[in-house]
């Protein structure tokens, strides 16, 4: 048992050399094994560190016709601001919020989410930082986070940079699948706010950001740019259900994300039906103005890459607009409307 012990730490010490530390993961494991098992419910059936996930499939025996949704997507260059500011305690929630609004467009709750975080060197502590934020997410949207994955690979990833990439699974309905086919010409948007650039656009910004001081205040922002910056992805799963609750009758959702105003909508048009997206028919957040000042990008461009304050677009008819309105608190504003033409977006005065 002497020799088994002194060969093992030899490939411990072997494979620590060549840039993985296996004590490191198993800490990193401890450490964040309370945050995960928060986010448990009756039909998590597995436990930390299984190889898989067990989830029981008893609620969907409530719906007539369960249909299973699941997306994947990650942060992107978004990481590489929190490792500018040493902060990652926001970006597991953005991997939640960004996953959840993916399905609920097609009209699903959540079940469960995976992680899966990546970096040159395992540092347990930040590995435990940003996977409490995923389960602090989770447990914010009655999630479970069932499982994931920490890996160490040096030589793939460069020294301090992180990778985090999310899986979820919700389930729909099949009579309640939103799918953008019962929109029709005249049909009004509604525009849910956004609580900054989320998670797309962050390539972009940082080369235009970079000449900046992100630790101070900034005069127009009222806080510091990197603040800003890492303001987490915002969930809509609440508001979307006081509309269902309220019987609005929402024919369509658009989460904005990569391809922002310009190539998100076009996604749920039927055939022969486009948007115009009124400027100035809600308030553009200061940190969009910033980059588009000190960056001399074009209203166009702007509007292809960012949210712009618009998280998500809500399709309703025009006679429930002024209800919906009102279910939501006015806290979402009428941008646009529905109009038979191109599947396409214009952004119009």
């Amino acid at each position: 048992m002497a020799t088994q012990n002194s060969k093992l730490e030899t490939q411990n010490s072997l494979y620590a050399q060549a840039g993985v530390d296996l004590q490191a993961g198993n800490r990193a494991t401890k450490l964040i094994a309370a945050a995960v098992q928060s986010t448990f419910g009756p039909d998590v059936l597995s436990d930390v560190g299984s190889f898989g996930g067990l989830f029981s499939a008893r609620r969907l025996g409530e719906m007539a016709d369960p249909v299973l949704v699941a997306s994947t997507d990650g942060v992107g260059t978004k990481t590489k601001v929190a490792a500018a500011l040493n902060r990652w305690d926001t970006i597991g929630h953005d991997i939640v919020n960004h996953c959840l609004n993916d399905i609920l467009v097609q009209g699903a709750i959540p079940l469960f989410f995976l992680d899966y975080v990546a970096s040159a060197r395992l540092d347990p502590a930040q590995i435990a930082t940003i996977v409490t934020g995923v389960a602090e997410a989770c447990r914010a949207v009655d999630c479970a986070l069932l499982g994931g994955e920490t890996a160490e690979m040096p030589g793939v990833y460069e020294p301090g940079a992180v990778d985090l990439v999310g899986t979820i699974v919700g389930v729909v309905d099949r009579a309640h699948i939103i799918d953008g086919g019962r929109i029709q010409a005249g049909d009004l948007i509604l525009g849910l706010p956004s609580s900054g650039l989320h998670t797309n656009g962050y390539s972009l910004a940082r080369k235009v950001l970079a000449g900046q001081d992100w630790l101070p205040p900034h005069p127009t922002l009222g806080q510091p740019i990197g603040e800003a910056l890492l303001v987490p992805h915002r969930a809509y799963l609440n508001e979307v259900r006081q509309l269902w609750l309220a019987g609005i009758d929402v024919r369509g959702l658009a989460h904005i994300t990569g391809g922002g105003l310009i190539d998100n909508p076009p996604r749920i048009f039927p055939a022969g039906l486009g948007a115009i997206i009124r400027q100035g028919s809600w308030p553009i957040l200061p940190i969009f103005d910033l980059i588009q000042q000190l960056g001399q990008i074009s209203d166009q461009e702007m509007a292809h890459v960012f949210n712009l304050g618009l998280g998500m677009l809500v399709i309703v008819p025009p006679d429930q607009a002024t209800t919906a309105l009102a279910v939501l608190s006015y806290e979402a504003f009428i941008v646009g409307e529905i109009l038979p033409g191109p599947s396409q977006v214009t952004i119009r005065p």
